[in-house]
């Protein structure tokens, strides 16, 4: 099959070609990661810079705060119904091509999404836009484990979920400081734009693929890698331990927001979007994670960072700031390192449609932001943040049993 009968060429490994894998040191290295790191930043600024907006748009539209939080859960549910879509259009297609259109994508409609008038047209701008990201956050891991040497690929998805961290806490402090001083609509559409100049370096930087190769898109194709991963004695954990995982961490962050702007804290806006200094943490812990992974083994680490998450989670029961913002931090430290090992996981163990592997562990960690988000929002008005939390508690014991589950696996597995 020649070059030429795919649209995305560059991308597609010629027959024969022996190509080296990219390695740390490379020339390629940095830009490659550079590119990766500003796709996955300008993604999820885009996504998340709505959460300290959330009170706002309350008053703004005159509505409760389970269904305010629904700005945010349609971007992350769609996101993760594209995710089924849109790794396997890769394993097509090629990978940079689905990237860079994601990104471009996103990047209008969330400019979009600041001219609209009506709450519902809101809801359905976010939602295409969520829908849009998904062609990103599907596909960057299989670029990675592809182009990466084998032995950097836990530091170097450390770094892709770094950008991640990066971009979730820049798209609120941006956001949350703006929007004590502009219209939320000003706010809104500032983002998008620094979105789409974001957008245009990607597609400057990455290097098209060199280890490539495309499958057909066909519905036997997708059913029988389908039945495939969910064989596999890991992945349907892995899959599950994303949905705990990224479940706990958005109800935390969706209604922590609530608690500190009502008595007797009162915080402004500004402060609020300052909060999210605590993503510092997650972007170290992500690389730190992954290479601790590479060198000691995913199974023996990764359930220790859930034991980090409930921590956290208990010292933000207590009354004193200091307390709450030391509990957020380490929460987040232990998030992004427990997600940064589990993502590196997934492609360790999918030899084979890597791209549908990752849309699959990404569908489960939207679905998670999505259901358990707007579920939090339940607990908050039933229990204030002492229910928002056990809620959350109980997410991290299953995500902690499943962990430890996984581990037995690998070790009944080499024993």
């Amino acid at each position: 099959m020649s070059r030429t009968d795919y649209p995305d060429s560059s991308d597609v490994k010629t027959s024969g070609e022996e190509t080296p894998f990219i390695e740390r040191g490379d020339r390629s290295y940095r830009p490659t990661m550079l590119a990766l790191f500003l796709g996955a930043a300008s993604t999820f600024a885009l996504l998340y810079c709505v959460q300290p907006m959330l009170p706002i748009l309350s008053e703004a539209f005159g509505i409760d705060p389970a269904s305010t939080s629904l700005v945010l859960s349609v971007s992350t549910g769609m996101l993760a119904v594209g995710l089924l879509i849109t790794g396997p259009l890769s394993d097509a297609i090629g990978r940079k091509k689905m990237m860079s259109l994601a990104l471009l994508s996103a990047s209008t409609l969330t400019i979009g999404a600041a001219f609209m008038q009506h709450w519902g047209t809101i809801l359905v701008m976010r939602a295409l836009a969520g829908l849009s990201m998904a062609g990103l956050c599907g596909v960057a891991m299989a670029y990675l484990n592809e182009e990466i040497h084998p032995s950097f690929i836990g530091v170097s998805m450390g770094l892709y979920i770094g950008g991640n961290a990066i971009g979730g806490m820049s798209g609120r402090l941006i956001s949350g400081v703006m929007v004590d001083f502009v219209h939320w609509r000003v706010t809104l559409a500032t983002m998008g734009i620094i979105s789409l100049i974001s957008a245009i370096a990607f597609m400057k930087m990455l290097p098209a693929s060199r280890h490539f190769e495309p499958r057909r898109l066909s519905m036997a194709n997708l059913v029988g890698a389908f039945r495939l991963h969910f064989r596999d004695a890991g992945l349907p954990w892995l899959f599950l331990e994303a949905f705990l995982l990224m479940g706990s961490f958005v109800t935390l962050f969706n209604y922590i927001v609530y608690r500190l702007l009502d008595a007797p804290y009162h915080f402004s806006q500004t402060v609020i979007g300052l909060l999210s200094i605590v993503y510092l943490s997650g972007i170290y812990s992500s690389a730190w994670a992954g290479g601790l992974a590479d060198r000691l083994g995913r199974p023996r680490v990764f359930w220790i960072f859930v034991v980090v998450m409930l921590t956290g989670l208990a010292l933000t029961l207590a009354s004193p700031v200091v307390m709450i913002m030391i509990g957020m931090l380490i929460f987040t430290f232990g998030f992004f390192a427990a997600h940064s090992i589990a993502s590196g996981w997934v492609g360790q163990r999918a030899t084979q449609a890597r791209g549908q592997a990752s849309s699959l562990y990404l569908f489960s960690y939207y679905l998670g932001s999505s259901l358990a988000g707007t579920l939090g929002g339940a607990f908050w008005t039933m229990g204030g943040w002492n229910g928002v939390a056990a809620f959350i508690a109980a997410l991290l014991l299953i995500a902690l049993l499943a962990g430890l589950r996984l581990r037995r696996l690998i070790e009944d597995a080499a024993g």
